[in-house]
């Protein structure tokens, strides 16, 4: 059977849920969804969310339906609660997004802003190795967490943190939703930015990020690849969808510096993304390189970000891009 398009999904709703709709995206059979729920309880949300899947599952060409209920985009935005959230996120895995946020969150650091970070990969935690503080249990009172700080000024919390090293996690959808919950809603203190690290792709963790904890902005990693662009975009209209601001593109391994004699080449390709930026009229915020140092520093748990250098200034770049858009949100460094 052919997949109808988006508009058509949308005539097949019941007319009270069609007038709910915000955005109705439909790609590769999956449509993702996004609801406005004002005015409903929370029984009244399950209904609408378990009634449009029904609906719209049964369509021709559709193999899944991804459902977000967020309020009202006119309603008056809640009063902020604890930390300023970033999400740095990614349509597939491999493309350096954890590396990326670990060395974000130092370079704001170093700018003089109060960061911490959460790794929301649960099932592939990585920031307690990329920061160096592995085995380290958080404490906890009232049954909220303490992060667990970190030699660069940034504290963080991992699913790493809290179960043994290299044992595998079984957990479907809700038990995830329920531990990214706790990582956020830890006590982070004076923290101004909160930086996630959210794993690929646009499933559970994801949805309950945009509904539940609501970033103040994103940034979206690729490399230059069409295939990596490809999966990007599926982020960034995630993000778009539940009103969230896309602050920008980061290139990810692009450009490798020859050691031996010093020749430049682009196994992964260089300048698509920046391209895609353009395209999308969206900011570029910068390109970090395809670099031993960068491997070796993150297998280490020494940061790039926190050195000195071309890796360092990289990292830096894509930090300073971001203080204009903070100063709007109130955040303002303590320092340089």
């Amino acid at each position: 059977m052919t997949a109808q398009p988006a508009d058509d999904l949308r005539q097949l709703l019941p007319a009270d849920m069609a007038a709910r709709v915000q955005s109705l995206r439909l790609a590769d059979g999956v449509v993702t969804l996004v609801l406005d729920g004002a005015g409903l309880d929370g029984d009244g949300r399950a209904a609408l969310e378990a009634g449009a899947k029904a609906v719209l599952s049964a369509a021709p060409g559709v193999s899944e339906v991804r459902v977000g209920i967020v309020a009202d985009r006119d309603a008056p935005p809640p009063a902020p609660k604890g930390p300023l959230i970033l999400a740095v996120g990614s349509g597939k895995g491999g493309v350096g997004k954890s590396t990326l946020s670990a060395n974000l969150a130092v370079a704001l650091a170093r700018m003089g802003v109060r960061v911490g970070l959460v790794d929301a990969d649960i099932y592939g935690p990585s920031q307690p190795r990329l920061l160096a503080n592995e085995g380290r249990k958080p404490e906890a009172k009232d049954s909220k967490m303490f992060p667990v700080p970190s030699r660069y000024g940034v504290s963080v919390l991992s699913m790493g943190h809290l179960i043994e090293d290299g044992r595998a996690i079984a957990w479907r959808g809700p038990m995830v939703s329920g531990a990214l919950g706790q990582l956020i809603d830890a006590w982070w203190g004076e923290t101004q930015v909160l930086v996630i690290d959210l794993p690929p792709g646009t499933g559970d963790v994801q949805l309950t990020m945009v509904q539940k904890h609501k970033p103040a902005g994103a940034v979206i990693v690729s490399t230059p690849q069409d295939l990596a662009l490809m999966d990007a975009s599926r982020a960034l209209n995630l993000f778009e969808a539940a009103h969230v601001p896309v602050l920008g593109l980061v290139e990810n391994m692009a450009g490798y510096v020859c050691p031996h004699c010093g020749n430049v080449s682009d196994p992964f390709g260089c300048g698509a993304v920046e391209d895609a930026a353009k395209r999308l009229d969206m900011p570029f915020l910068g390109r970090v390189p395809l670099d031993m140092a960068i491997r070796l520093g993150s297998d280490a748990g020494e940061p790039p970000a926190a050195g000195e250098g071309p890796q360092t200034e990289a990292f830096a770049a894509i930090a300073r891009k971001l203080l204009p858009w903070l100063a709007t949100q109130g955040v303002t460094p303590e320092k340089g």
